[in-house]
């Protein structure tokens, strides 16, 4: 390859690219175009590695002393912030209440998160904060679970959690420094280019601060490529954010709009045709408002992507036949991304490959799910689930990302679980060349980039110790990243830094 001023002028034979007066870099290991995650919440992914996490807790009574280990070195009355609970792993299998929250620690206010960002809970201290008892109705697009007579449990569900977030004093917001270090510590995975999802600072995400001014606090120090998709309420914050991130380093550009049509699968919020299998009388909460479709209207009218969150297959279908209407209209599909597109139909299969719009989609899911998602889809619904395979021989562009800090960010763990699928309908795996192209075509067809190492595009790239289409799934989980290069310049990565909890 040669490459000038950050650019690849040529790729070819070494003895048709030698000439005198350029100079050689050799590496020991295997040349890879630079990776992209294409959907990843940098803000959030750096809380996860900076703050309270809860994710590797085993049952309510190791939750209590994380959580009480953690309010000793909080001032007084201070809020309490954790994140990454998963229901799915304690040995109760079952969200805190406000009961189990108060008895942990009745003194100050707590808000934990659980892993997939849709679904928190509360206990009877924040509630009160917020102002949240049993008179409060449930919000457009969320839930309050509820006892037998009304009052709220602490589960909020969605929007819900907007309820409470904002009326909490405490934020989760990384420092500038840590921010930076995480952003070197995705460099060090082979991530050269992100789909960095920011928000505003205000809804469910509060806690985080406003994302879009830490992201342009730090612009000029990137180590790698953000793409920014802003969660805004309205087209003035929408402008205001593509403004200053425009305005900030050439390593952070606005490339649209991120909206919600649904929940998660976890927590049974995913918007479904028909109910869970494990839940007979909940089909999920769809999002999805006249108000978030005449704001993605607004987003192509500023030049920009829109990006749908779409899990089930009713919110899938539902943003479809929006994104059909754009096509039919004249919008180019390659500025929709239907984002996760994870419970399909068989006719939206066909139709995501029909339009030519990209899916963007998370192999990782997969490894964390395959103990209860049969029982969640129910066997019907199981072939459709992830269905990689089916959508590229339908035609469909396909864009790999990780959603971190939902998951882990290792694109390479993305890479082996689209081709082994962990077990589990083994006939949607992916060969090891489609897989790869999932975090290198495909993500830069996501983040409107040119083609990987085409002749004019950036010097981005990456030496790894093996071959990616060679190595068997599990040697490709073990690769090691000798360097990673962004615009011809090698990252420095200090490996002291944790890039996953």
């Amino acid at each position: 390859m040669l490459e000038a001023d950050g650019k690849v002028i040529a790729v070819g034979r070494p003895e048709d690219l030698e000439s005198q007066g350029v100079g050689k870099r050799r590496y020991e290991g295997f040349i890879i175009p630079g990776l992209r995650d294409a959907h990843i919440h940098p803000v959030g992914y750096t809380a996860a590695l900076s703050g309270i996490t809860l994710g590797h807790v085993e049952d309510l009574a190791e939750m209590t002393s994380v959580l009480r280990a953690a309010a000793g070195t909080l001032p007084t009355g201070t809020a309490l912030i954790a994140t990454r609970f998963d229901d799915g792993v304690v040995a109760e299998h079952r969200l805190p209440t406000r009961s189990d929250l108060d008895h942990a620690i009745p003194d100050r206010p707590i808000l934990i998160h659980r892993y997939c960002g849709h679904i928190a809970m509360a206990n009877s201290t924040a509630l009160a904060a917020a102002g949240v008892d049993a008179s409060t109705p449930d919000p457009e697009g969320g839930s309050l679970d509820r006892d037998a007579d009304g009052t709220p449990t602490g589960v909020l569900r969605e929007t819900a959690i907007g309820l409470v977030s904002p009326h909490l004093d405490a934020r989760i917001e990384p420092r500038p420094q840590q921010l930076i270090d995480a952003m070197h510590g995705l460099a060090g995975l082979g991530i050269t280019s992100i789909g960095g999802i920011l928000g505003l600072g205000d809804g469910p995400w509060a806690n985080l601060g406003d994302e879009v001014e830490a992201m342009v606090k730090i612009s000029e120090d990137l180590p790698i490529k953000v793409h920014a998709l802003v969660i805004a309420r309205d087209e003035a914050a929408l402008a205001d954010a593509r403004s200053k991130i425009n305005a900030a380093g050439d390593r952070l550009r606005w490339i649209g709009l991120k909206l919600f049509a649904d929940g998660s699968l976890g927590g049974h919020t995913a918007a479904m045709h028909d109910p869970f299998a494990d839940a007979p009388d909940e089909i999920g909460t769809m999002r999805l408002t006249d108000n978030d479709l005449e704001l993605a209207d607004a987003a192509l009218d500023l030049g920009g992507m829109v990006a749908i969150h779409a899990i089930g297959d009713r919110a899938n279908t539902a943003v479809l036949d929006y994104f059909a209407s754009l096509v039919a209209g004249g919008v180019d599909p390659k500025r929709l991304r239907l984002e996760h597109a994870s419970v399909l139909t068989a006719e939206d299969v066909e139709r995501i490959g029909r339009l030519r719009i990209i899916a963007s989609v998370q192999p990782a899911f997969i490894g964390s799910e395959t103990t209860w998602l049969a029982g969640r889809v129910g066997d019907g619904r199981l072939a459709l689930t992830y269905p990689f395979a089916s959508l590229l021989a339908a035609g469909a562009t396909l864009a790999g990302g990780s959603d971190s800090p939902v998951e882990s960010p290792d694109p390479f763990a993305g890479m082996a679980l689209a081709r082994d699928r962990a077990g589990l309908v083994v006939e949607e795996s992916l060969d090891a060349a489609a897989a790869m192209r999932l975090f290198t075509d495909g993500g830069c067809a996501a983040l409107a980039e040119p083609p990987p190492l085409a002749v004019g595009s950036a010097a981005d790239f990456v030496v790894v110790d093996r071959d990616p289409l060679q190595a068997t799934p599990d040697e490709l989980r073990k690769t090691a990243v000798v360097a990673t290069i962004v615009d011809g310049e090698e990252v420095p990565v200090d490996r002291s830094h944790p890039v996953w909890v």
